[in-house]
């Protein structure tokens, strides 16, 4: 029974235990069905968030990846270019490379990419024929780099160096017809004569070989011959001191002897000549040959 405060009718409200429990149970229910599921779609909408969240991050790495792909194709397109100019590398490519200008500057302007399966990313299928085509290069780079090596090993068994360390002084006198500096007369001269002003400065060998003649002549004074490889012969002549012995190996820049004035000279001077078998050549042919 509802009796309000004022004037007003009596509401009487009239029913048992049992539908009193019943009708509390079902407001009970509803509220609790309200909450879980006010519940779950709080967290749906936190998930669905978080998953868009990671999306657009993935969708930022995939933009990424695809520049740095592209960036990748045109080193790769460089490389290739210039792999072509040393190896027939480049040339079963050339069409390739050809029609790539005339393409977007994607991986596929690089490759001749074929049609892919539904579903696989065209940047995949790109990728490996990057792969593939890179592949194919590590045996044309190794026989360059042997090359290479091959290329340093010669040089470093040619005279091809200045034979005063550090490349200092100057060329006195020249290979050839020249007047004799103490009896004026004309010579043929066999040699470069190296001049820093003084002595003790200290001379290299030019190339790598074994040290044949450690000995002293009139005309020469002190001085070192060295064999080379290819039937190559070198002299140090008018030397002050040396530092090495007949039987010795020496490699290309060690130090042999030191500048002097020994023998027949107008002052300390290095005099250095390059034999190829038999013939005198010009020494000035082979410094700085490198």
């Amino acid at each position: 029974m509802v009796v309000p405060h004022s004037q007003g009718k009596v509401f009487n409200i009239r029913t048992n235990v049992f539908a009193l429990v019943l009708g509390i149970l079902v407001v009970a229910g509803i509220a609790s069905s309200f909450i879980y599921f006010n519940r779950v779609n709080i967290e749906l909408y936190a998930k669905n968030k978080t998953e868009h969240e990671e999306h657009l991050e993935t969708q930022a790495n995939l933009d990424e990846l695809r520049n740095a792909s592209n960036d990748n194709v045109q080193v790769i397109k460089r490389l290739q270019k210039t792999l072509s100019q040393f190896s027939p590398l480049g040339s079963s490519q050339s069409n390739q490379i050809s029609s790539a200008t005339s393409k977007n500057s994607d991986l596929s302007s690089l490759f001749d990419t074929q049609d892919i399966s539904s579903g696989t990313l065209k940047e995949t299928s790109d990728l490996r024929q990057a792969t593939s085509y890179l592949e194919s290069t590590i045996q044309p780079l190794e026989q360059i780099g042997k090359m290479l090596e091959n290329q340093n090993t010669l040089f470093t068994d040619i005279p091809n160096i200045w034979p005063i360390k550090n490349g200092i002084g100057h060329i006195s006198m020249k290979f050839g017809q020249c007047i004799h500096p103490i009896k004026q007369q004309w010579y043929i001269h066999k040699g470069l004569d190296f001049s820093t002003w003084r002595s003790g400065d200290p001379v290299v060998a030019t190339a790598n070989g074994q040290i044949v003649t450690v000995g002293y002549d009139d005309s020469f004074g002190n001085y070192i011959i060295i064999k080379h490889k290819h039937g190559i012969y070198t002299r140090y002549a008018h030397l002050s001191t040396t530092k090495v012995f007949k039987g010795d190996s020496v490699t290309q820049g060690q130090v042999i002897g030191t500048i002097g004035s020994t023998g027949i000279v107008t002052g300390p001077h290095l005099h250095y000549e390059v034999h190829i078998g038999s013939d005198v050549v010009d020494p000035a042919k082979y410094i700085n040959l490198k």
